[in-house]
């Protein structure tokens, strides 16, 4: 299982030498870098839609949302069928296959244009010139790049660990 640090760090070199230092560590190919427009390198490894979005929150809730709705749906006519035909149980199963797909689909697209809701707290900080830098590693390791980023660099601020990332992307 994979967990994500946040570290947010005062400039661009700053988060330039945490990068280097975890590759160099072996640590983590999956670093992720949040800056502000005018400052942002196109050196540092950037955050891509799904960490800058709420595309893959948006896939799963619209999933769930989407499953259940086609269950009732189904439910439904089931309950109520057309004159003359006969619907049994994968009329349920059909339906919330496809509500759940449509429901995936419509909140993924719904959720690619929104922020990503993790990132909220760090909006201020990175519009004021900071870096955020997103490091996804194994659960095994957090305890060792967390001291070795805050061995390195002490001005390093560490904002949490989020206890599970998705395997997709």
């Amino acid at each position: 299982m994979r967990r994500r640090l946040y570290f947010l760090l005062p400039n661009v070199a700053r988060a330039r030498q945490v990068v280097d230092e975890l590759l160099l560590a072996r640590m983590s190919r999956r670093i992720h870098v949040v800056a502000r427009e005018d400052t942002r390198p196109g050196d540092l490894p950037t955050a891509n839609l799904p960490q800058r979005s709420d595309f893959v929150n948006g896939i799963e809730v619209g999933f769930a949302l989407g499953g259940a709705t086609g269950i009732l749906a189904g439910l439904v006519a089931v309950a109520f069928p057309p004159e003359g035909v006969v619907l049994g149980g994968w009329t349920l199963l059909v339906c919330a296959l496809a509500g759940a797909f449509i429901g995936a689909w419509a909140s993924g697209m719904i959720g690619s244009d929104l922020r990503n809701s993790q990132l909220k707290a760090f909006e201020a900080a990175v519009e004021n010139g900071q870096v955020l830098i997103m490091i996804d590693i194994p659960a095994a390791k957090v305890d060792s790049v967390t001291k070795m980023i805050k061995l390195h660099h002490p001005e390093a601020d560490m904002h949490g660990v989020e206890p599970t990332i998705p395997v997709f992307p």
